[in-house]
């Protein structure tokens, strides 16, 4: 830090405690009404339009804030990555911070603005905690060199995320002033899920100098939710509501709280004993020029709502998870070391589930373990896995283990389904991404992909552990087998295994791999694995064709050696090709009985007896 940084630093800290500060408002709804497209990168603006954005800092100093946020909210290298600015981060940065210094002209503090990465963290989400602050890390060396006074970490939604931007502050450096900021929803709760106390308490022990909120609801919940934070922390308090919640109108999102409103509440947050007020989403110089004179009218010297920091009863803490011998009969198999089969049944199109009850008749008359219901496969609309699950289990009595994807539901839906899966008796999951919508008939569906199969992982873990998402108690617990998915093939072998790592870190208990035809590849798979000490299930499918073998090749990318091909080729005729695709699948079953602790049974077009004939290989168990 410069000495003229560090001095105006200390002129903030020391601001901070005689008075109230005013920060400006949104950048962004000041760049929308000019004529900025939504989908633009606001923050590359500071690059090609400096003009526009020094103005409306210049038109925020004159309405009387005291702190001016730079140009740099997105200006993270995984957000600029969108839009394909990568190697546009240290100029971005660098611009922002010299077009609020000239528009300051010494008056204002410059405050570098960071906000979320855009992408997911672990554990819900494939970006590592280490990868995230190392992103922080870079905005922020930008920042800090090109002379910001502080720094201003704002619309977090996640605490992890926020804490590794916290971090990287401190690794940048040690003595610049910062503020933590969350975003709440209606009843002052995170996104993520933590309530006001959890969340309060958490950014009241790190090293910041003020923690608050921003952005996502009006002023109303933001006061009620800062009356309640004063209750758990000491620390100086921020809160930059934004104008209401937008409204679609003529096609443009217009925020209707006017500035008279927000002064109004400018001053209830000021006796509630806020030390920074300003605005964020749909607030202009208009609203900032009105609670400015607010905060000179009324600069109160002691907070009315006196912060009194108590202990706070010790909240429930995580259960015990059940044992995996005792979720299911299907557990308790695997539990106990005996080598399982499983056959997979595809959920019916209609309502009709008849033929696939008969074909899990057939497989438990044959002795199969379990039958393995797929969610949506290739992105097809069919009956729910978890409505099949129930009536195979029901009807066919043998237990049945449900695909849960990730591609159709959010992070509220996932909770929801799982609870409601243990409720109705459906104890055994097969953790997956889920295939893309373009895969299907229906590309034009949209997906959700909230969190991938680390993610869901996590999730179901914590419900066995009595925890929502955000880490609260549900006054209960599932008790779900928690299976994933790996494959021995991948062409990027090392990323599949260090996301089989992250699975198995997360609480999978099991694993079924995709096709396998190769067995040098499943050998060489198990053998990186094998720290992990999970019981691992090998997917075998019976060919049914040349060119079924050929489509598992170039479409799935699931190796096939060309002994195997050969011998699909030289079958003349279907039945003969049937055949030998059953024989080649019994080869592979006897072989790789005593590498791993079961195998997954495919049934090709719904010829259940295929797999069973399959089956028949495995032997005594």
């Amino acid at each position: 830090m410069s000495t003229a940084t560090a001095t105006r630093s200390l002129e903030f800290r020391d601001q901070l405690s005689r008075r109230v500060l005013v920060a400006d408002g949104a950048m962004g709804t000041m760049l929308y009404s000019r004529g900025i497209f939504i989908n633009r990168c606001f923050d590359e603006l500071c690059l090609s339009s400096p003009d526009m954005v020094r103005q409306i800092h210049q038109e925020y100093a004159k309405a009387g804030a005291e702190i001016l946020e730079t140009n740099t909210f997105g200006a993270t290298r995984p957000r600029l990555a969108t839009f394909g600015l990568v190697e546009k981060v240290r100029d971005i940065n660098l611009a922002a911070v010299r077009l609020a210094r000239e528009a300051a002209a010494g008056g204002p503090f410059v405050a570098g603005a960071v906000g979320p990465l855009g992408v997911r963290i672990e554990p819900l989400g494939p970006m590592s905690l280490d990868e995230a602050r190392a992103a922080f890390r870079e905005q922020i060396e930008c920042l800090v060199e090109a002379g910001v006074d502080l720094l201003i970490l704002e619309t977090f939604l996640n605490l992890d995320e926020l804490h590794e931007a916290v971090k990287a502050a401190r690794e940048v450096d040690a003595n610049i002033p910062v503020i933590a900021q969350v975003t709440i929803d209606d009843f002052g709760n995170l996104p993520a899920g933590a309530d006001t106390e959890t969340f309060t308490r958490t950014m009241d022990s790190w090293p910041v100098d003020v923690i608050g909120l921003n952005c996502s609801v009006g002023p109303k919940a933001m006061l009620e939710t800062i009356e309640r934070m004063m209750a758990f922390s000491a620390k100086p308090m921020s809160a930059m509501p934004n104008a209401g919640l937008p409204q679609r109108v003529e096609n443009r999102n217009i925020y209707l709280c006017s500035p008279e409103y927000m002064a109004q509440y400018a001053r209830r947050l000021l006796w509630a004993g806020v030390k920074i007020i300003g605005g964020c989403c749909g607030t202009t110089p208009e609203h900032i020029k009105l609670i400015r004179s607010e905060t000179r009218s009324l600069q109160p010297e002691q907070p009315r709502f006196a912060a009194v920091v108590e202990e706070h009863e010790a909240k429930a803490q995580a259960l015990t998870p059940v044992p995996t011998a005792e979720k299911s009969q299907f557990g308790a198999k695997l539990a106990a070391g005996k080598f399982v089969a499983l056959v997979e049944i595809l959920p019916p199109r209609g309502v009709d589930p008849s033929r696939e009850v008969a074909g899990a008749k057939l497989c438990a008359a044959a002795g199969i373990d379990c039958i393995n219901v797929p969610d949506g496969p290739r992105a097809s609309a069919r009956m729910s896995a978890q409505a099949a699950c129930q009536i195979i289990q029901r009807e066919a009595g043998i237990e049945a283990v449900n695909h849960f994807c990730c591609r159709d539901r959010n992070i509220l839906g996932i909770q929801s389904e799982l609870i409601g899966a243990h409720a109705v008796g459906v104890r055994n999951l097969l953790c997956i991404t889920g295939d893309p919508p373009r895969m299907g008939a229906y590309p034009d569906a949209t997906a959700v992909f909230d969190v991938d199969a680390i993610g869901l992982v996590n999730i179901a873990h914590n419900l066995n552990r009595g925890l929502d998402i955000g880490g609260n108690p549900i006054g209960s617990q599932t008790a779900l087998l928690l299976g994933v998915g790996v494959n021995p093939g991948a062409l990027n072998l090392d990323e599949d295994i260090r996301r089989f790592e992250w699975k198995a870190e997360a609480g999978a208990e099991y694993a079924i791999t995709q096709p396998v035809f190769d067995l040098a590849l499943l050998e060489a798979f198990l053998k990186r694995v094998e720290h992990l000490r999970i019981p691992i299930l090998c997917g075998i499918w019976p060919l049914t064709s040349f060119r079924n073998a050929e489509f598992m090749v170039n479409e799935l990318r699931v190796p096939v050696p060309g002994e195997y091909m050969e011998r699909m080729r030289r079958a003349d005729s279907a039945e003969k090709a049937r055949d030998e695709g059953v024989a080649l699948a019994r080869e592979m079953t006897a072989r790789v009985r005593k590498m791993v602790q079961g195998v997954q049974l495919s049934a090709p077009f719904g010829r259940y007896q295929m797999a069973l004939d399959v089956a028949e290989a495995i032997g005594p168990r």
